[in-house]
């Protein structure tokens, strides 16, 4: 049975994903249309929040990869900590500038959400308010491997900065458990069916969150390609400079 570790060959990792990556975004389109058809067209409105619920099939699955994308990199960083694997510090650099970007989706249709709900597009309530500072850590995580020119002080540095940002990461999730006050609402997925949402609009947004689920991989799986590649061409052209 192949060991796990084995991906952390970079050849081996290019060969196997470039094979899956193509069908993680043909599964992930479908689930994104199908979800995203079914639920803004075919649920009802709520009898409290009218149409403006339905942007629940954005903010949501966003929300979740944002959070979930910086746990991805957490552990890819304790990997590079621990066992110096380039792909697993690799993987952690592609995969945040995908979280930003869910992360910006989150805030922006969480604004969108809440401006008909609460009156005002931003309250300092305490979810919003860590994952702002997500929001700020990812920037950060992004701009520090972009100013040190070395990778492997840069993973170094980087995976620190995960550990802490993980902290607000995970505010972010349970903020309104350890918080009762505040405007944001309670979790949307709950095995609580007091809390959960009701079927007619959980059975789109399960298929949403897989299509953000899947799309997230593709992306990562593609972007950790690129990100091997051109550490290989830098290596390659320091190389050259040294002989020269």
């Amino acid at each position: 049975m192949p060991s796990l570790w084995e991906y952390a060959n970079p050849k081996k990792f290019i060969d196997t994903t470039s094979r899956v990556t193509p069908w993680l975004f043909v599964a992930a389109f479908l689930c994104l249309v199908t979800g995203l058809t079914w639920g803004f067209f075919f649920t009802p409105d709520d009898f409290r929040q009218g149409s403006t619920v339905k942007i629940i099939y954005l903010h949501v699955p966003s929300a979740l990869m944002a959070i979930n994308a910086w746990l991805m990199m957490l552990v890819a960083s304790l990997i590079w900590i621990v066992r110096r694997h380039h792909v697993s510090a690799l993987a952690a650099r592609a995969a945040a500038p995908v979280g930003v970007v869910m992360t910006l989706i989150a805030l922006a249709t969480g604004a969108i959400w809440g401006q008909p709900m609460w009156g005002t597009w931003w309250a300092w309530d305490p979810r919003l308010t860590s994952f702002l500072i997500l929001f700020l850590f990812y920037l950060g995580y992004i701009a520090l491997w972009e100013a040190i020119e070395n990778d492997d002080t840069a993973a170094d540095l980087t995976s620190i900065l995960c550990l802490v940002g993980s902290v607000f990461a995970l505010l972010s999730r349970y903020a309104v458990n350890f918080w009762n006050q505040g405007l944001h609402q309670g979790a949307s997925l709950s095995l609580d069916k007091e809390e959960n949402v009701h079927d007619v609009f959980y059975h789109p947004l399960l298929i949403c969150i897989a299509g953000f689920v899947l799309l997230f991989l593709a992306l990562v799986f593609l972007r950790t390609q690129t990100e091997i590649r051109a550490r290989r061409m830098r290596a390659l052209l320091a190389r050259e400079r040294l002989t020269a």
